[in-house]
């Protein structure tokens, strides 16, 4: 079961420093992002991001997600 849902406030490492974004969908089934297959599950969802200061959606497995404050 997933630990976080669409519109929760999470935060995540990249390159560039700490990132934070609003989750808009949640993968519990395996899916193609930017032209590569994502592997996906009930037990190991993957979740869409939309970053706070950018237009840019990322994909990351929950493990590299931390929930903020709303």
């Amino acid at each position: 079961m997933a630990k976080f849902s669409k519109g929760d406030h999470v935060s995540w490492n990249s390159e560039a420093g700490r990132v934070s974004g609003h989750i808009i969908k949640v993968h519990e089934k395996d899916f193609t992002y930017k032209g590569h297959k994502r592997r996906a599950s009930e037990e190991e969802p993957q979740y869409e991001i939309e970053s706070d200061k950018t237009d840019h959606i990322a994909a990351h497995k929950e493990e590299a997600l931390s929930k903020l404050k709303s």
